[in-house]
């Protein structure tokens, strides 16, 4: 689909009460080349309402619970409508395409084609970024036993995880908290199929106590690699997997300038649609890093940038790197 000169895009935002919901409207506002159509605030809750913005809108994003994303998409009968859908819903599912243009090759071209586009979740699209190159250039097995270590900011927990935080009187939530100690993070079938894996890594989030800024870190022991790895083989890969991406910075090895005296960064990339790709370690370890804001390039701002891909627009439109 490829845009002309001065089109102008009925875009609809369900669940616009949410901070994904919340934040899409920030980016769509500030363009002359979207015309939003809006619910009033008394019929929010309308279905007959809902399915009649769903259907005229030229694009519809989904900013729901799963079941709730499941309910909306039943909603649609209009062909021409594209669906971004920003839940776990479909993010697996083999009729909708996944919703990461940097994935490989051919992931725009199926961004481009489908009415039915799964957005990245915020974690997930940060191991990807590493890890499926390495998959995919043979320096990793698909079978390999992956840990991965996230450190987020409490908005990615939605609005209610906001004002917890936000009206914390008494410091209960100063520490850090680690959570899905279980291992049944949503976004695991997500890193396992998009990542390239016969399994899930071993994942553990933790929330801390600020707002935004992610970061997913991949522990490798060198000598479990392919023969010859080393930190600047795994940043070859990176550069020229990524090299005419406009939202994935590779940075040189031990990158000092993102860490101060010996501390990582993990809000760098804030306010950006930006993923800051790291290697960082010794001769026998080494820590993969990936950087984002959970809120732009791991949430609202990838959903704008497969909007933009799937319209045949610049694909930078209304974004910044």
């Amino acid at each position: 689909m490829a845009a002309s000169a001065n089109a102008t895009f009925k875009v609809y935002v369900d669940g616009q009460e949410g901070t994904t919901g919340l934040r899409l409207f920030e980016y769509l506002d500030a363009r002359d080349d979207i015309e939003l159509l809006r619910i009033d605030s008394d019929k929010r809750k309308d279905p007959n309402e809902r399915a009649r913005l769903l259907n005229a809108a030229d694009v519809a994003f989904l900013c729901l619970p799963d079941a709730a994303s499941r309910e909306a998409a039943a909603m649609l009968d209009n062909r021409d409508t594209c669906l971004i859908d920003a839940s776990n819903a479909f993010r697996t599912a083999a009729d909708w395409a996944y919703g990461l243009p940097e994935l490989h090759a051919a992931q725009r071209d199926a961004i481009r084609a489908s009415k039915r586009i799964a957005n990245v979740g915020c974690h997930a699209s940060a191991f990807i970024l590493l890890v499926r190159p390495l998959i995919d250039a043979g320096l990793l097995p698909p079978d390999y036993p992956l840990s991965a270590f996230s450190l987020t900011g409490y908005s990615g927990g939605g609005k209610k995880m906001i004002a917890e935080y936000e009206g914390d009187e008494n410091g209960h939530l100063l520490a850090p908290r680690p959570y899905a100690m279980a291992q049944g993070h949503k976004h695991l079938d997500e890193m396992r199929v998009h990542g390239g894996l016969s399994r899930p890594p071993v994942f553990s989030p933790i929330v801390g106590t600020y707002l935004k800024g992610l970061s997913v870190s991949v522990p490798l022991q060198v000598a479990d690699l392919a023969p010859g790895c080393s930190a600047e083989r795994l940043l070859d890969v990176y550069r020229e997997r990524y090299r005419d991406e406009p939202f994935v910075q590779v940075h040189p090895y031990a990158d000092m300038d993102n860490l101060n005296n010996g501390f990582f960064d993990v809000q760098g990339s804030n306010d950006t649609n930006r993923a800051d790709l790291f290697v960082f370690g010794n001769e026998e370890r080494l820590c993969l890093v990936s950087r984002l804001d959970n809120l732009g390039k791991g949430a609202a701002g990838s959903a704008i940038q497969n909007m933009n891909v799937h319209l045949g627009l610049d694909e930078t439109t209304g974004l910044t790197a």
